[in-house]
């Protein structure tokens, strides 16, 4: 009697066991879910399109020197670009680095007398994402360095190719003895710059072409992602209060994080107070994460390219330029457009600004604008207010809203100053304005005798007629899918 009571007991326990296994499993709500962290957030609805670290590493220029003190600037998307850096740089090997002093050669002969290239990334980028765009092996100093360019360059009367690579604080220089590069290679390079215009440069080692650069003048639709889609895509809609600043602007905040909304909702300004204040930052684990978090909220319009935001800055801040086709974009104050930016505490975002602005696939209309060159753009240059603090010239486009459905964006040139604010130098000629053949040809001409012997003549083209001496046209290749 003891032994089928005892039977019927444990059938009964077993019993109640898998039923409170299936309760557990069916239908407690939660089970199984991950602990979610502070930046696990609901994302209801796809936004824009995702992308990866390698696609926002790539350098600002190509600086071509064709010998005989001459030079020629190639910009992102355009055709040489994209046959120099991806055909013809990116498969190549970097290895046997030797650590030498900045100083180490002079660098202002090797500039004006032997031909070479320039890569140039603007404020410099860790070598660790450096590699995802060259192959590259090297010692410990090296891996840890921040690299802001890399020259390679064939020394005159001798076949020596010589790289290296300069270290963002100016101190220090890296060479590679081991290079898979040959003379064939700097005279390609060479020779896709032979018929592009010819660049001086001023004493405080700016580029200014010696002639008017073709651009474009640009109208494109565009729609605008709700504030309500973002906000869902930052927060658990349940925890969601919305507020109005007295300024008009909409506030999402779940107790901890705040989403404001500006600009008529067309620009969010995201802020997590709550994040771990760390000083030690690494920037290329920052980068990574910034990348992973804008592909969750709110995906890419269009290109971008990484930018060092804070040179120094302990690698907290991330900037991400908008190219719109080969042009930079700058937005006219107080208009905010052209870029998103992210500040991070060991890869968790505690800001994060951008536009909710996405462009139309293609634009309504396009004119051909010139931008100034030679004395002319000298002259402009040497006329503006903080002339000292220029550190870069550079062709751009600045983004001015036409109503609430189109902006158009104007070619202008602009300068980067020593403090990182980029603002507009003077925009281009008016539309109809054509400049005289004859400075275009000499031009032409005057670059590709400054070649030397050392170059060949570069076997691509550029396209026909008027093409060949503008900033580029755009190029499927590099960028994908066009505006």
């Amino acid at each position: 009697m003891k032994e089928k009571i005892k039977t019927t007991t444990l059938i009964v326990l077993v019993a109640l066991s898998l039923l409170q296994s299936y309760l557990l499993a069916y239908s407690m709500p939660g089970l199984g879910a991950t602990v979610r962290s502070d930046q696990d957030y609901v994302n209801t609805e796809p936004m824009g399109t995702a992308t990866s670290v390698e696609s926002v590493i790539f350098p600002e220029t190509l600086v071509i020197h064709l010998g005989g003190n001459k030079h020629t600037i190639i910009y992102p998307g355009t055709q040489f670009y994209d046959m120099i850096l991806n055909q013809r740089i990116q498969g190549r090997e970097f290895k046997g680095f030797q650590r030498s002093p900045s100083d180490v050669l002079n660098w202002e002969e090797i500039r004006k007398n032997d031909i070479g290239i320039e890569l140039r990334f603007e404020n410099g980028i860790p070598v660790e994402l450096l590699q995802k765009l060259l192959k590259l092996e090297g010692d410990l100093l090296f891996l840890n360095e921040t690299i802001d360019r890399i020259w390679i360059f064939k020394t005159t009367g001798t076949e020596e190719i010589r790289t290296f690579f300069f270290s963002s604080d100016g101190e220090m220089v890296y060479e590679s003895v081991r290079a898979d590069l040959t003379v064939r290679d700097v005279q390609d390079y060479v020779g896709f710059g032979q018929f592009q215009p010819k660049y001086t440069m001023t004493a405080d080692g700016l580029y200014v072409p010696a002639v008017p650069i073709q651009s474009t003048e640009m109208l494109f639709p565009y729609d605008t992602y709700s504030p309500d889609l973002m906000q869902r895509s930052m927060f658990d809609p349940s925890t969601t209060r919305a507020l109005e600043d007295r300024g008009g602007s909409q506030i999402y905040t779940d107790g901890k994080r705040g989403l404001q909304v500006e600009q008529n909702g067309k620009w969010i300004n995201y802020t997590d107070p709550s994040a771990p204040q760390i000083t030690e930052n690494l920037l290329s684990d920052n980068v990574y994460a910034s990348v992973d978090f804008v592909n969750q909220h709110g995906g890419w319009d269009g290109v971008h390219r990484f930018v060092n935001a804070l040179p120094g800055g302990e690698g907290k801040a991330i900037r991400f330029k908008q190219y719109v086709e080969q042009y930079p974009v700058l937005a006219a104050s107080p208009f905010h457009y052209g870029y998103m930016k992210l500040t991070l505490q060991q890869g968790v975002v505690t800001e994060y600004a951008r536009s909710l602005i996405t462009l139309a696939a293609d634009s309504e209309s396009r004119t051909v604008r010139w931008l100034p060159g030679g004395e002319e753009l000298q002259s402009i240059l040497n006329r503006y207010d903080r002339r000292s603090e220029v550190k870069t010239l550079f062709p751009a486009l600045q983004a001015l809203p036409i109503d609430e459905e189109r902006l158009r964006f104007n070619p202008i040139w602009a300068v980067r100053l020593v403090d990182g604010t980029e603002e507009m130098l003077t925009d281009a000629y008016p539309s109809g304005y054509e400049p005289p053949k004859q400075v275009l040809e000499s031009s032409m001409n005057d670059a590709a005798d400054g070649s030397g012997d050392d170059a060949d003549t570069a076997t691509a083209t550029n396209g026909a007629g008027a093409s060949t001496v503008s900033v580029g046209g755009a190029n499927p290749l590099f960028f994908g899918k066009g505006k």
